[in-house]
């Protein structure tokens, strides 16, 4: 046997935080020491923070990262673990995403990422060089480039994040050049489903590689961008270990490098392309590390968990939709958070608690935040944080209901949230008649108009209490309602952080009854008595005023995910509701492209938004559409195949 011991270290860095972000790694490093690590793997741009963006073209950031990363160096120089860990290197007039590995105090090698993904939330090419087969050079002193490592159990490649989703990656040469173990620093943001493709995809490299992978993800949020952290070791194809998610851990497993080096000798598939991919191609570079890792004679076998190598392992089979839900909640909690904690510009956490459903999740998530943050205190002292922290205001019109104020008050009581309730009515009439008064002749105060005062009213307010208790005003809105403008600029638009700004109404109301069934709040029950409304004008219901928001939600999937026509996104509506008339669904999904492209206007000025999905509405990052744009297009031109 050749046992070695790998670590997984999540840390919750902060972008800039370049001191702070190594103590904490130096903490993880100790830890992993401690329990015999042979390996750690630490997370992408560990050192600086992840996403950078366009820091990195201040010079003072990247070389602070330099002299930290040799501080972490000194401070683990004791420590027989080598460790991965992800940094910004200067090289001339580049700069490169890179892992560095460092052992017994002194900086091996640094490694830059290869593919470099400008998709979705990403833009790293737009500041970052890429790694490319074959590149060699000495930075500082210290090898750079496409290299593997020796060390004293074995062979040892690094790579960063999106080189592993790439089938073409740097592993494949590398681990045909020898490296046994690749150690993968990755900072991949939560979506929802995306565990179960990492989980596969990890296995599937670890398989066609014929090696093991220690795969380590970074935790927390950092803008709009959420971390679930976790990790993964596969060894030839099956997964091993699953490190814990959504929380700063260091955790770890032990290895029998033997079977990776016996199954590849029995693979005459992948030995044959060994021999043939070595002849053809670029070597990676062989560096020597000389230093012993720590002493692995006290390492145990890693037996099966039941006993037997034959038995399933007994584990019970996921929930599915707990699953979902319970990551979903974990991830837009932890994005409150550390939006809260880590921009240091707040000290208590207010929403506008309509007595609606969106602000009621937002209020909710926002409640999860307080108990996982404080789940070392018993459920007395979670409440005591929670009202030292959170806030909850009812802002009612003529318009609203006894129902919903009940709703809200209920909710806020459960919740051990302080709730006010601040009447807008009078304000309401006010700015009624000031409006007339800017108008000419033939003019008139409009209905929509009317419905806007009102938000607008509530927005002020809760401006104006955020800047009075360094409050963080949470944005409830929703992303079917956003995207097609059904929303209010000023009004219900405002806010410091948009919550669920990607969170499609569907999933709000799944959410909602999830956490009916589980939690047992009567404030959800409540709130769900009355259909959706924003209770901006008589009898209003939302549903009535856009469309079913099932039909709603696919026509966003359709058109801005699938990027059909409106002509195609009629079509498959007509698959997807066959007990609607198809002149009624004609009708919606020509509405929603309308409305949509008016919209756009508005949803480019909401708040910086948090991310959960593939498909999300956020110009800055995921779907960059030009707000001047006609409709003309959208009419078919061309015969749509059934």
């Amino acid at each position: 046997m050749r046992l070695i011991r790998v670590a997984i270290a999540n840390v919750n860095t902060t972008v800039g935080a370049a001191r702070s972000n190594v103590d904490k790694a130096v903490r993880a490093a100790k830890l992993a020491a401690d329990d015999g690590a042979t390996v750690a793997a630490f997370p992408e741009q560990l050192v600086g923070g992840y996403a950078p963006e366009d820091l990195v073209q201040w010079r003072a950031f990247v070389g602070i990262q330099r002299v930290e990363l040799e501080r972490f160096a000194r401070e683990t120089a004791s420590l027989g673990t080598a460790f991965c860990v992800g940094v910004t290197i200067s090289r001339g007039s580049n700069l490169y995403n890179c892992g560095a590995l460092v052992h017994r105090g002194k900086i091996h090698g640094f490694v830059p990422k290869e593919k470099l993904p400008t998709y979705n939330v990403f833009y790293e090419s737009r500041t970052f060089a890429r790694g490319a087969p074959g590149l060699y050079d000495v930075v500082d002193g210290v090898p750079f480039g496409d290299l593997i490592f020796e060390m004293d159990f074995g062979t040892l490649a690094m790579e960063i994040c999106e080189d592993l989703w790439s089938p073409d990656g740097p592993m494949r040469r590398r681990t045909y050049a020898g490296a046994e173990v690749v150690v993968n620093l990755s900072a991949s943001p939560f979506r929802l489903g995306v565990v179960s493709t990492r989980r596969e995809m990890i296995s599937t490299r670890a398989g066609d590689n014929q090696c093991a992978i220690v795969y380590a993800n970074l935790v927390g949020a950092n803008d709009g961008l959420i971390f679930d952290g976790g990790g993964f070791v596969a060894q030839n194809g099956r997964v091993v270990y699953e490190a814990t998610r959504f929380r700063e851990n260091v955790s770890a497993c032990t290895l029998d490098l033997d079977r990776t080096l016996r199954l590849r000798t029995e693979n005459t598939t992948w030995r044959n392309d060994q021999e043939a991919f070595v002849s053809a191609a670029t070597a990676a570079r062989r560096v020597v590390v000389s230093e012993p890792t720590s002493a692995r004679d006290t390492l145990v076998y890693p037996a099966p968990k039941n006993g037997s190598f034959f038995l399933p392992s007994g584990d019970p089979p996921p929930d599915a939709r707990a699953d979902f839900c319970e990551d979903l909640m974990d991830a837009l909690a932890l994005g409150i958070g550390d939006y809260f904690e880590k921009t240091k510009a707040f000290r208590t956490i207010g929403v506008a608690l309509s007595g609606g459903r969106d602000s009621l999740l937002c209020l909710i998530l926002a409640r999860h935040y307080i108990d996982r943050k404080y789940e070392a205190l018993d459920v007395q002292g979670r409440r005591v944080k929670a009202r030292e922290t959170l806030r909850a205001f009812f802002m009612p019109t003529r318009y609203s209901s006894a129902e919903t104020r009940a709703a809200a008050q209920k909710a806020a009581d459960e919740l051990d949230v302080p709730f006010a309730v601040i009447d807008v009515d009078d304000a309401f009439e006010r700015e009624l008649a000031v409006i007339a008064t800017m108008l000419q002749p033939g003019e008139t105060v409009t209905g929509a108009t009317k419905q806007n005062i009102q938000a607008r009213i509530r927005a002020q307010r809760m401006w104006s209490w955020a800047n009075s208790a360094a409050g963080l005003f949470l944005q409830t809105s929703n992303m079917s309602e956003k995207s097609v403008g059904y929303t209010t600029i000023g009004g219900d638009m405002e806010g410091a952080l948009s919550v669920i700004a990607n969170v499609p109404k569907t999933v709000v109301n799944y959410l909602l009854d999830y956490l009916l069934e589980t939690r047992n709040y009567e404030g959800i029950a409540l709130t769900l008595l009355k259909p959706a409304s924003a209770e901006l004008a008589d009898s209003q219901e939302d549903e009535r005023d856009l469309m079913p928001f099932p039909v709603l939600d696919a026509c966003f999937a359709l058109y801005a995910g699938e990027k059909m026509s409106i002509d195609e996104v009629a079509l498959a509506l007509r698959a997807m509701f066959p007990s609607e008339e198809p002149t009624k669904l004609d009708a919606w999904s020509a509405k929603f492209g309308r409305l949509f492209t008016m919209s756009i206007y508005k949803w480019v000025q909401t708040p910086l938004s948090l991310h959960v999905g593939n498909l999300d509405l956020d110009r800055e990052r995921a779907l960059q559409l030009p707000v001047v744009q006609s409709s003309e297009w959208l009419t078919r031109s061309v015969p749509v195949k059934n």
